[in-house]
């Protein structure tokens, strides 16, 4: 079971990361109720536990509003407190007049989120107002545990009608389009229903049957003959040495050739020698 949390919690990270735009290190507002629950349960350091909890390192946040609120709950608070002191002050507006733990985190969120913080609370009436607005990350405490709450239906709604939008042609690419097109082609018009999206595209495809090479596009592929080439060097044999030719007078019999000898006569050699004695 412990498997299949952290499976669920990285799946959610990933969802506000690649939707909203999540960075590491991440930052979470702890309002005075997730503090205290961190004392009493012991998830000290509750930087490090945040951090396995979400996969990265973190940096916890609070506010003026909820350090005041929990001097004002007395003594059972004490620590708390003096936790919430340590921690660094997310931009609170609300100096002259404290509000509330809950106001002040619902105006720091404000309607997107823009500082891209994770919510960590205990208050379920907050948690519960807070999935109605885009881009806001759940963290709340079970006992000696933490859970990351999975994107609400209109986080998911929120994400898909603006992957929609993407999708359209907008009006300043209508413009761009046409300036490119030229003025034999029909003035596209930009379709301010996403759904029908797909009307631009039939515009494109009327608008280009009217010139032959729209935008210096070829009507045909064309591809490139093979040419004869001569054989692989590599793969063919060498040419054998051909012999010299011998002539007639040196072949026998046999068809050998035969070596042809400086023979003299003994005869002569003798007949010399015996003239040179007299």
């Amino acid at each position: 079971m412990r498997v299949k949390k952290q499976k669920r919690h990285r799946k959610t990270v990933r969802f506000y990361t690649a939707c909203f735009g999540f960075r590491e290190p991440f930052k979470v507002l702890c309002d005075g109720t997730f503090i205290h629950h961190l004392l009493i349960h012991q998830l000290v350091p509750a930087d490090h536990s945040l951090s396995n909890l979400l996969g990265g390192p973190t940096k916890l946040f609070t506010s003026h509003c909820i350090v005041s609120e929990l001097k004002s709950l007395g003594d059972s608070y004490s620590d708390s407190l003096r936790a919430a002191r340590e921690l660094p002050m997310a931009r609170c507006e609300h100096l002259g007049h404290r509000k509330s733990g809950s106001n002040c985190i619902q105006d720091i969120i404000g309607e997107n989120n823009s500082e891209h913080f994770f919510l960590a609370t205990q208050d379920v009436e907050l948690r519960t107002k807070l999935r109605e607005i885009p881009g806001v990350p759940l963290i709340y405490g079970l006992r000696n545990s933490l859970f990351l709450e999975p994107p609400s239906t209109s986080n998911r709604q929120f994400v898909k009608s603006t992957e929609e939008e993407r999708l359209h042609v907008s009006e300043s690419e209508c413009k761009i389009l046409n300036k490119k097109s030229g003025s034999n082609l029909s003035v596209i018009q930009p379709v301010e229903d996403p759904s029908n999206a797909s009307e631009v595209m039939k515009q494109l495809v009327t608008n280009g049957k009217t010139k032959k090479k729209p935008l210096g596009v070829a009507d045909k592929v064309q591809f490139k003959r093979k040419k004869a080439k001569g054989p692989n060097p590599l793969s063919v044999k060498k040419k054998s040495k051909a012999c010299p030719p011998v002539p007639q007078n040196q072949v026998g019999e046999a068809g050998n050739a035969v070596k042809k000898r400086n023979r003299k006569r003994k005869s002569q050699k003798k007949s010399n020698v015996d003239e040179n004695n007299s």
